[in-house]
């Protein structure tokens, strides 16, 4: 396009019979009709959790639940011959947001251009055919207007510095930005909901700095106008001879962070890390559990369109190779038979 003409965007939109072709290639897991029951276990950890949910109520996001969260559905990797099994209530909405968009990312990375050796958007955005590709938001979030979207909701809820106390909508989160996204916010929820006690326990070892400072040894000595200690100089040359309580006021910052406290505050860190190692381990096979994210990696993995193209330049270069050599050795064999004949002839 013509830089006179300004801006101008394209809108692709993707029917259900490309969605359903690439959802199948992909190999996207998909709900089926199959429920099956989630057992919990009883007990002391079933009340202790009864009661944590209570008491966190007011901290909880107000967004659709699922309504039976004891039955899950089966899923399974997306055919079309199969398209009796799967709980297909609406064409228009059974690929949610972030599907849609990693579909039709899928198929544009894989479209050919006209130049050689080149395949997909990157190949035009790095050409400056294209300034930028990347998916629409669902809606507006801002507005009076009383139609609810998954945008808006993840605003009101989530997305701004009053709803800060709240936990995270992490199954909404996923559901419109996709895993990835989701694992990555759910791991940082769990990261920030640890350092609260690790926070804590930082403060009460600083107070304790503060409190023990002016009975601290070393810093009284070093801070003494009376022990006139006089230290060598700190180089050999330009350097000059000082006196220790010059260095009054880094003895006494240094004990605030260095007392004898600090060596429970490593000792109680080093536990920290392996509980959050440990709680994030069963977080995220929980989250990929009912994400439908277990066996991904068994699964065969559609070639990359770099990786593709690579593979095509490579081939043509291996070709051009070839007709070289074979040239080569029919003009080296050429010259041989002349050879012999001059010899035969002599």
């Amino acid at each position: 396009m013509n830089k006179s003409q300004g801006l101008s965007f394209v809108r692709i939109h993707a029917p259900w019979q490309v969605l359903s072709r690439e959802a199948e290639l992909l190999k996207i897991k998909m709900p089926t009709k199959k429920m099956y029951e989630i057992t919990e276990e009883g007990g002391i950890l079933k009340k202790l959790n009864e009661i944590w949910c209570k008491v966190t109520e007011p901290l909880k996001p107000q967004v659709p639940q699922q309504e039976n969260t004891n039955m899950k559905s089966l899923s399974y990797p997306f055919s079309r011959e199969k398209i009796y099994l799967y709980n297909i209530k609406d064409k228009d909405t059974f690929f949610d947001n972030a599907t849609r968009s990693r579909i039709v990312r899928e198929i544009l990375k894989r479209t050919s251009t006209k130049a050689r050796n080149s395949m997909g958007i990157g190949t035009l955005i790095a050409n400056n055919v294209y300034d930028a590709a990347y998916p629409l938001h669902d809606g507006e979030y801002e507005g009076q207007n009383d139609d609810m979207n998954e945008r808006k909701l993840l605003y009101r809820e989530w997305a701004r510095y009053g709803v800060f106390y709240k936990f995270q909508p992490i199954d909404l989160i996923r559901k419109y930005f996709g895993e990835k996204i989701g694992l990555y916010f759910a791991w940082l929820g769990l990261y920030t909901e640890f350092l609260i006690p690790s926070s804590v326990v930082g403060i009460i070892v600083f107070l304790y700095g503060c409190i023990t400072i002016e009975s601290d040894i070393p810093s009284k000595e070093m801070c003494d106008q009376r022990n006139a200690f006089t230290m060598c100089p700190l180089c050999d040359k330009f350097c000059d001879y000082w006196n220790l309580s010059s260095a009054c006021a880094t003895a006494r910052a240094s004990h605030l962070f260095d007392n004898p406290a600090t060596v429970f505050f490593s000792i109680f860190m080093a536990l920290w890390a392996t509980m959050f190692l440990e709680q994030w381990k069963r977080l995220q096979m929980r989250l990929s559990y009912f994400w439908d994210l277990t066996g991904l990696e068994e699964e065969e993995e559609h070639p990359r369109p770099e990786y593709e193209t690579k593979l095509l330049q490579k081939k043509l270069k291996n070709k051009n190779i070839r007709t070289e050599n074979s040239d080569e050795v029919r003009c080296n064999s050429l010259f041989s038979l002349i050879l012999d004949l001059c010899f035969v002839i002599l």
